[in-house]
């Protein structure tokens, strides 16, 4: 696997893990429950967009060129 791929992916579980954060954040804050499939569903589709999103964007993100 290349880096940009092995980068991307790991931005995407990162994106839907800040996601799960904030939803159990909410659910202590507010004491309304979320049901584990719509936070499933929008964690899912958070790490395909983050994912999609980094691999497209990598040449245009500034970052660390190191090889």
């Amino acid at each position: 696997m290349d880096a940009r791929t092995k980068s991307s992916l790991l931005w995407g579980v990162v994106g839907a893990l800040s996601f799960l954060v904030l939803a159990q954040g909410y659910e202590l804050l507010s004491g309304e429950g979320v049901s584990i499939v719509a936070k499933a569903g929008v964690a899912l589709v958070v790490a395909v967009a983050a994912t999609v999103l980094t691999y497209t964007a990598h040449g245009r993100l500034p970052g660390n060129e190191s090889p």
